[in-house]
């Protein structure tokens, strides 16, 4: 008699890991201003450090309603996964030890942390917390090659510095998926590079309003033309929100804020090209870091 065949183990997803694995509270990340524990989450055998936000701990907004940062956190992952770019790490919606809230897949950085070092990678003076080597203080007039401007910056003693990222591609998806999802707060130490050269964002509590909220250190391509690229993305993005992902969305967010996440791509593929600072809201976040 030949031997029963062997059926291999099912492959656990990361979505399934995150959605229904068991949660272990290892601490709080006590640098953020709503509450963030850190976790182990395991489920049939797969195991993953993540990040548990419990809608419970958010601290209110004025212009945002209360108990709804989880809520968009899993929204931008949903649109990143949409365009095809992967920028945001894996990101549901669940139950855990403090009630309901967003859990996001845990990213190391190559050198073994959470990404959110500084450097500056042979750019100028100094480096910028977060995004190592994508973000820097330069003490010139201009960029210098490979890098693209911000702005100026107080850097104290009466001294002004030139802001600049890096002319990367992965930073210019990015910046096309935060002006998609009206990202109120894109801060350097939001830019998490990960091994194998992958670039993710994280932290998009602050996302989707109605109003024109755009706050970023990315303005380097601003008023530029966008991308084939990703006026492909913006073109498929366009029709998935008139489908299922527009379904997704509207479990997730208001309907005026699914009509004006619309609107946004629209409007980005109406005039080609990266959007501009309006006036109306300050530019960049504050603190940058």
């Amino acid at each position: 008699m030949s031997a029963p065949e062997r059926i291999p183990p099912r492959s656990v997803t990361t979505a399934e890991l995150l959605a229904e694995g068991e949660l272990t509270v290892r601490g709080r990340i006590r640098e953020a201003s709503n509450a963030v524990l850190l976790c182990d989450v395991s489920y049939e055998g797969r195991e993953a450090p993540c990040v548990y936000k419990p809608v419970a701990g958010e601290r209110p907004l004025w212009d945002f309603p209360d108990g709804t940062l989880a809520q968009r956190e899993v929204a931008a992952y949903e649109v990143s996964e949409a365009t095809g770019w992967g920028l945001v790490p894996a990101t549901v919606l669940r139950d855990g030890p403090y009630g309901e809230g967003m859990c996001q897949l845990w990213i190391e950085s190559p050198d073994g942390g959470e990404g959110a070092g500084a450097g500056d990678e042979g750019a100028g003076d100094e480096g910028v917390g977060g995004g190592a080597g994508l973000l820097a203080l330069v003490d010139a007039q201009e960029p210098g090659e490979g890098w693209k401007a911000v702005g100026l910056a107080e850097v104290g003693e009466g001294r002004t510095a030139l802001l600049v990222h890096a002319d990367d591609e992965r930073l210019r998806r990015l910046a096309v998926l935060d002006a998609v999802i009206n990202n109120a707060d894109r801060k350097g130490g939001h830019l998490l590079p990960a091994p194998g050269g992958r670039l993710y964002g994280i932290d998009h509590g602050v996302t989707f309003n109605a109003e024109n909220k755009l706050r970023t250190l990315l303005w380097g391509w601003a008023g530029e033309k966008l991308t084939p690229e990703a006026v492909e993305t913006l073109e498929r993005l366009r029709d998935a929100l008139g489908g299922a992902l527009g379904v997704r969305l509207g479990e997730l967010i208001t309907e005026a804020e699914l009509d004006a996440t619309r609107a946004r791509v629209a409007g980005l593929l109406a005039s080609g090209r990266h959007p501009e600072p309006s006036g109306e809201w300050p530019a960049i976040p504050w603190p940058p870091v």
